[in-house]
């Protein structure tokens, strides 16, 4: 008798397991994955403030790059899609081109850029098929994104120069006296966007 009740107590307690299995395995699969996506978005997300590398991953959306430029009036406005990819397939946030293309000329309204369809006013080199001035210029300016993200990439991080702090000196040298104004504003921005701020 002891036997049978051990058995059918043994049983149970399988029976109770295959239930409580299948619907953890069926109903909260939702749930679980969203948990999951959750945790590894969060994982990467970084403070507003912590501008100390230009590496990594998005810290803006497709969507708000496109508010932002909508917001200034910019003729660049819609491209929003392209900066967010571009910074992703380089591995730079595209936060911080942002916040060049906005210290450089207002998001392309003034100056050169607003030719030369330029993120960052990039100098002409030699061999460099069209330029205006003494900028690179583009046919689009999902092509003037593309390559300022490779030019960061190949010239800039190669050399360690990964931060606003240490690439800008290089990228707008002294002899323009504006680095100090340059970096804190490029910075500012950077906490703003992050922020869901429009303007700094």
């Amino acid at each position: 008798m002891s036997r049978f009740i051990n058995l059918f107590g043994l049983l149970l307690i399988i029976g109770a397991f295959t239930v409580g299995l299948a619907w953890y395995s069926s109903a909260p699969l939702v749930k679980r994955v969203k948990a999951s996506v959750n945790a590894s978005s969060d994982s990467v997300v970084r403070t507003s403030s912590d501008t100390a590398s230009i590496l990594g991953t998005p810290t803006i959306s497709a969507a708000f790059i496109d508010q932002v430029l909508a917001h200034y009036g910019s003729p660049a406005a819609g491209t929003g899609k392209a900066l967010y990819e571009d910074g992703g397939m380089y591995g730079i946030d595209p936060a911080f081109a942002l916040a060049f293309f906005w210290h450089e000329s207002k998001f392309g309204l003034y100056g050169a850029a607003h030719d030369t369809k330029s993120l960052g006013n990039i100098i002409c080199t030699s061999g460099y098929p069209s330029c205006i001035g003494r900028f690179r210029a583009y046919s689009s300016w999902a092509a003037g994104y593309l390559d300022w993200f490779r030019l960061l990439k190949s010239e800039y991080i190669p050399r360690g120069l990964t931060t606003v702090d240490t690439i800008i000196p290089v990228y707008a040298p002294g002899s323009e006296n504006n680095v100090p104004a340059y970096v804190s504003a490029v910075k500012q921005m950077v906490v703003a966007l992050r922020s869901g701020h429009l303007e700094v």
